[in-house]
């Protein structure tokens, strides 16, 4: 064993401080300050991401309907913006956190991000959207548990770990960002990171001496909860613990029927949620491993993350070859999405169950074919695209355009399927109809796996070829239907990073025409840049919460409560 090797250990209660108004729903206070820290998780130093000195950064523990406020302070050398990866913000596009609705934090400056996690339950992840940052960390876990009236749907777990595997490169994420610009591959990664840690030692001649790597201590007989998140940048990987089941129970914010797997396949941006219980005999530890998909260069079979699963009894340390898998089963990885069925007897955000929609009896408003391709030369340079637009981000945000009513900024001209035309940068959004349903086919013509999110919503898969939720093969298509009840104006993006970076983008713009008071107005602290450049002060300033205290000054705090740890998911 390592020396220094970080040990997680798991335990099921935890305390937050949290400011109680006894009159509505709770808020949690969180200072974050961003800034590069240096790390070695390959052996070798390099700079990364942290968050008040922690990679990856913390977790935001909250129940349904808390509002949770993070005020950050940028200590990077460039602008930054945090998303809020399946919090939907319920008529609150203001906090999104992406260029088309926030001006960025500048160097230097802090602003703070005031958001309630309304009628969510389950696991999500957070991280840096601008100028390829999520490359070099910034990333964290999002927990929203059951409200105390509404019974998971499993047995209590007897503990709660979350773990982030992304493939990771040396080179900064500036020199990432420019290699991507430049129209250079982006090649095999030099790791897989487990959790910020690098590879335990399984095999000497593919692994340096030295690195640490992640320790997962747990009890055996146990069940513990795992929510694993692919952080990464466009590698899909494949999540399984030596020798223990996977008991899949929930998918970012949506439960699941219950289903045993050995191993499971995690594109870039997902996050599941599985119990595994502590049922092996510990004469040795055993491999947690996430390793590339869908990749056949020889290269790629030296990249594995490997963390270490450690009983309390253990009798020695893990050794021999990492548990077998096929590294290009396409077919495995489809029959394996198709396998995954939402549990719509269960409770989640409210004490109804989930629900579902009878599809035949829906009236679909707006039908869009979005088709993506391989990078395209535009102007010369590599881009990607959507129907043939790749995004053009303009200097002042498009949710900022539309409340001063600044025309020019953006067309509301997306086209609903490929055009019979040269590819071009554009800013083109959708405009989606409000309260209307929206089907969305994404056909993949590239040769990579691509996986897409849209904010503001959750989705339910309709149609597919292949059966495969969330994520495209390559040559296959994918149906989703939306419910545009969410007023505002939401990203739609390939989670690919390389892919959304290049253009791979748009946004859905839905408005209420009738004047809803319901929606959060612009806040007070906005920043405002390009045209509204001069509308901004020279710092921009925190909201005054009413006096409320920041989590930092806990001694002060008003209301302690003590929290149990229980989790939900939704699907897109």
């Amino acid at each position: 064993m390592v020396s220094g090797s970080p040990y997680l250990q798991v335990s099921f209660f935890f305390f937050l401080f949290v400011v109680s108004s006894f009159a509505g729903d709770p808020y949690v206070f969180y200072d974050w300050t961003v800034s590069y820290i240096t790390a070695s998780p390959l052996g070798d130093k390099q700079q990364v991401i942290g968050i008040n000195g922690q990679f990856p950064g913390p977790i935001l523990n909250v129940t349904t309907n808390w509002n949770v406020v993070v005020n950050v302070k940028n200590d990077l050398d460039e602008p930054l913006l945090f998303t809020w990866n399946g919090i939907q913000h319920r008529k609150n596009s203001w906090q999104d956190g992406v260029s088309g609705t926030n001006c960025p934090i500048p160097a230097g400056w802090n602003w703070t991000y005031e958001f309630q996690v309304k009628d969510q339950i389950g696991s999500f992840f957070y991280f840096p959207s601008l100028n390829f940052q999520r490359a070099a960390g910034g990333y964290g876990g999002i927990i929203i548990n059951n409200r105390a009236v509404i019974p998971l749907p499993f047995g209590m777990p007897d503990g709660d770990i979350s773990i982030f595997i992304s493939d990771s490169y040396t080179k900064s994420h500036k020199g990432l960002r420019k290699d991507v610009e430049n129209g250079v591959d982006l090649g095999v990664p030099d790791g897989i990171l487990i959790n910020g840690y690098g590879p335990y030692r399984y095999d000497p001649t593919l692994v340096k001496d030295g690195i640490v790597y992640q320790i997962i201590n747990v009890e055996p007989g146990k069940t513990y909860r795992f929510r694993v998140h692919n952080v990464g940048i466009s590698t899909s990987l494949n999540f399984r613990i030596q020798n223990h089941n996977l008991l899949l129970v929930e998918t970012e914010g949506s439960y699941t029927i219950q289903q045993n797997y050995s191993n499971m396949d995690i594109h870039v941006g997902q996050s599941y949620s599985f119990l595994v219980t502590m049922d092996q005999n510990a004469s040795t530890d055993y491999y947690i491993v996430a390793s590339p998909r869908f990749v056949n260069s020889s290269d790629w079979s030296k990249v594995n993350g490997v963390a270490i699963l450690h009983y309390s009894n253990s009798q020695g340390p893990a050794s021999g070859p990492l548990p077998i898998l096929n590294d290009y089963d396409t077919y495995f990885s489809m029959n394996q999405a198709r396998s995954i069925r939402w549990n719509i007897s269960a409770g989640a955000a409210r004490p109804n169950p989930q629900g579902s929609f009878k599809y035949g009896d829906i009236t679909v408003t707006d039908v869009y074919v979005i088709l993506n391709r391989p990078v395209e030369l535009i102007d010369g340079k590599k881009r990607t695209t959507l129907n043939g637009i790749s995004y053009l981000p303009p200097s002042t945000p498009l949710k900022l355009a539309q409340q001063f009513k600044i025309p020019g900024v953006y067309k509301l001209d997306f086209p609903n399927k490929l055009m019979n035309r040269l590819p071009k940068l554009d800013t083109s959004v959708i405009n989606g109809t409000f309260k209307g349903f929206m089907e969305i086919i994404f056909q993949n013509n590239d040769t990579t796996v691509q996986s897409y999110h849209l904010d503001g919503y959750a989705f339910f898969v309709v149609g597919v070829d292949g059966e495969q939720p969330k994520h495209v093969f390559p040559g296959a298509w994918t149906a989703i239907l939306v419910s545009l009840d969410n007023a505002g104006i939401w990203n739609l993006r390939a989670q690919n990073l390389d892919s959304w970076y290049l253009g791979q983008e748009t946004y859905v713009s839905v408005v209420n025409p009738e004047a809803d008071q319901s929606e959060v107005l612009l806040p007070e602290n906005s920043i405002y840049c390009g045209i509204l450049s001069s509308l901004q002060k020279d710092q921009a300033q925190r909201v005054n919460f009413s006096g409320a205290i920041s989590i930092s000054g806990s001694s002060k705090t008003v209301f302690i409560m003590l929290i149990i740890a229980l989790i939900g998911h939704s699907f897109r």
